[in-house]
């Protein structure tokens, strides 16, 4: 008889780290030009005026200021829209 278990699926395979997502600067903070504001898989968040998005989805800021969040309603394209958070960076004015 073998004293070897059977090669099954592995059961103890789940031990990966987290991807560290969410948003870095909260509305109303002060920002640099290239700061991550939100890291998120795929696009939850719309990447407003004075922002940017990169290949995996990250929202940067695009000029230094103050960081904001609206809500804005996207049109998919079977006509409906649905309703989505847009980060936004003003620049201020001294």
């Amino acid at each position: 008889m073998s004293h070897v278990k059977a090669g099954g699926t592995s059961k103890n395979n789940r031990n990966n780290a987290g991807a560290r997502l969410g948003v870095k600067r909260f509305g109303g903070q002060t920002v640099r030009a290239g700061e991550v504001l939100v890291r998120q898989t795929g696009s939850t968040k719309l990447a407003g005026p004075g922002t940017y998005i990169s290949r995996n989805f990250t929202i940067h800021a695009e000029v230094d200021g103050v960081v904001s969040f609206t809500k804005v309603r996207k049109s998919k394209f079977t006509g409906k829209t649905a309703p989505r958070t847009q980060v936004l960076v003003t620049t201020q004015v001294a």
